[in-house]
């Protein structure tokens, strides 16, 4: 069985839950609690019990929340059986997380405040992404207007900072603003911010191949780091001279950034130093090789800092 992008998936009838599946099942229980759907709600929560992948705490906070329910409102009881088939949902997962957070606003006039609060306040968490996607949806005309004074007006971590664009375009914000990004300045379309990781350009996702083809069957973890840490770099370096960079599909740019790449997680892997060995996999000559360094030190720096605000 599948679910939405492969976020589910079963091995020998046993159900796996991945994190955002999580997040978007553990949204639908509260979106049917707040609406008083109890039957919708104890089949959901037998589901959710049926799987695995979970801490103990999580399976025994689902059952004593459905030992409660069943005694509370036993009407509906059997109203709402679990089923095997728990196909994709009339509601978006996007949808959900918008009534999430207006029933969240409509409970509390501040909820937008605290948000805020939590976001630009705290240090780059979980719990700031989780507090700037819920702001995407609250409809508040003083959140663009705090957003964009934060990101244009204080220095935050790259990372955070990329996430606030992304918000900032899901609120449906247009125009170009400047910014700082690291040392230097830069100017960002708000309407061209990439929300999904298909939505950056494929030169992007070619320069990963490069690395898939080198490591994924040899080396798959070191595959696999690749693919994280370029995620992250690739967002952190957004807008950049080093980004545009990486649509330059000539003079070696992909090899380049490639062999940054390969050599940035093998030395934080496995401790290997060995530039001359990664530059020959990828074919960068002499004439190449200060661009390379350039950019190996681009990713290196960038490592070295890790989540900590400039």
């Amino acid at each position: 069985m599948k679910i939405k992008d492969s976020k589910v998936t079963t091995k020998e009838n046993n159900i796996v839950l991945f994190p955002k599946t999580l997040d978007y099942y553990q949204i639908q229980l509260t979106v049917m609690l707040e609406n008083e759907r109890y039957g919708e709600a104890m089949g959901m929560l037998r589901f959710l019990m049926q799987c695995q992948g979970q801490e103990q705490k999580q399976y025994d906070e689902w059952n004593a929340l459905l030992q409660w329910l069943e005694a509370a409102f036993p009407q509906y009881a059997d109203s709402g059986a679990a089923t095997d088939n728990v196909e994709e949902d009339e509601v978006s997962e996007v949808e959900l997380a918008r009534r999430h957070a207006r029933f969240k606003q409509e409970q509390d006039a501040g909820y937008g405040n605290k948000l805020l609060q939590m976001a630009m306040d705290q240090p780059l968490s979980e719990q700031t992404i989780l507090a700037l996607e819920q702001l995407s949806y609250l409809e508040l005309p003083e959140i663009d207007d705090a957003l964009l004074r934060w990101i244009t007006e204080r220095e935050i971590h790259p990372l955070l900072q990329f996430r606030v664009l992304q918000t900032m375009r899901r609120r449906g914000m247009e125009g170009t603003i400047e910014i700082r990004r690291g040392d230097e300045k830069t100017e960002i379309d708000i309407e061209t911010v990439p929300l999904q990781p298909d939505e950056f350009p494929e030169a992007i996702m070619r320069i990963l191949e490069r690395v898939a083809d080198q490591t994924e069957v040899h080396e798959p973890t070191l595959f696999y780091f690749a693919q994280e840490l370029w995620s992250q770099f690739v967002m952190a370096v957004y807008g950049t001279k080093d980004y545009r960079s990486m649509l330059v599909e000539e003079d070696g740019m992909p090899d380049i950034w490639a062999a940054a790449l390969h050599q940035t997680v093998s030395e934080s892997l496995n401790g290997n130093n060995n530039e001359e060995e990664t530059r020959a996999i990828y074919g960068i000559t002499d004439a190449l090789r200060f661009r390379f360094e350039q950019a190996y030190r681009s990713m290196r720096l960038f490592v070295a800092a890790g989540m900590n605000t400039p």
